[in-house]
């Protein structure tokens, strides 16, 4: 008795994880908000990652977070690595690609509590109003990725955290006129 239903639970178990391995590991996460203000005003808080910190929604669930930075500020090649608490991790971020007063591309590599390597873009977005400021995340999970977006609502948790962010970043911003 014991053996069919440790038996049936290597079935069902099995079952889930052929299911979850079909699965696309693929995966983009965005919000966006408006600042009312123009694009070369947001532009410095988007592009320096010392002046990220002030916005940052990681940086603010972890001020005591360990960074370390190279490279030229603001600079295609600018670097920050940092080490958090759990509720941040570590990992590493790298400017790969600047288009002045409109985009900044990031390679977001975490390597705690997991390992991940994710595209992150800033957009900014001249709008009569003000400017509409975009922050998109994607990659590809793989298959834990898989696994923990079937038991986590990830678009949830991490775009959540965009919105705080997209706040503090108009806070900052408008408090500046």
């Amino acid at each position: 008795m014991i053996l069919k239903v440790v038996f049936s639970i290597a079935i069902v178990l099995g079952a889930f994880l052929l299911y979850v391995a079909t699965r696309d590991g693929k995966f983009r996460y965005e919000r966006s908000g408006l600042i009312n203000s123009p694009p070369e005003k947001i532009f410095p808080y988007i592009s320096d990652f010392k002046k990220g910190g002030t916005w940052s929604p990681y940086e603010k669930k972890d001020p005591g977070m360990k960074k370390t930075f190279s490279g030229q500020d603001g600079q295609v090649g600018s670097v920050m690595e940092f080490d958090g608490s759990r509720d941040v991790g570590s990992g590493r971020l790298e400017i790969l690609k600047i288009v002045p007063n409109e985009e900044v591309d990031i390679k977001l590599t975490m390597t705690k509590p997991f390992h991940a390597e994710n595209l992150v873009q800033y957009r900014l977005t001249r709008e009569t109003s003000g400017t509409r400021f975009s922050w998109a995340m994607s990659g590809d999970g793989g298959f834990m990725g898989k696994l923990i977006a079937m038991i986590i609502d990830c678009e949830k948790m991490v775009a959540g955290e965009f919105s705080i962010g997209i706040t503090n970043l108009k806070s900052v911003v408008e408090a500046q006129k």
